[in-house]
């Protein structure tokens, strides 16, 4: 997440600037797998249903083994796509921040040369 983050924070910062008319597509390419995501996630809770793997300590311990993998913290799936989510939203945040900025670097850019 470090890139979207920094991206972000540099949008927020005023270092990066976007011209909106360039950017929409950009933006709605973003909102498209953001929302992509999120349905995902809202599926991935089925995922996480223990297996019929038999009444036995090896069943049980994979059944349990899949639920974990599914659904819970670390490597598991839930948390992959909360990590993809999350950049998401930071480089659309990014860019709605630097189309805003946009037009005050330009103005900022000009001004030496009005006052010439």
């Amino acid at each position: 997440m470090g890139d979207a983050n920094a991206f972000r924070n540099a949008a927020a910062n005023g270092q990066v600037g976007i011209d909106p008319d360039a950017a929409h597509t950009v933006l709605n390419k973003i909102r498209t797998g953001k929302d992509a995501v999120e349905a995902l996630l809202n599926g991935s809770g089925t995922l996480a249903q223990p297996p019929k793997l038999g009444n036995n300590p090896v069943g049980n311990a994979m059944a349990a083994k899949f639920v974990q993998r599914a659904d819970g913290g670390g490597d598991s799936y839930s948390a992959a796509l909360q990590n993809l989510l999350g950049q998401y939203q930071a480089a659309e945040e990014g860019i709605v921040q630097a189309m805003a900025r946009y037009h005050e670097m330009d103005q900022s850019a000009a001004d030496p040369f009005r006052k010439a």
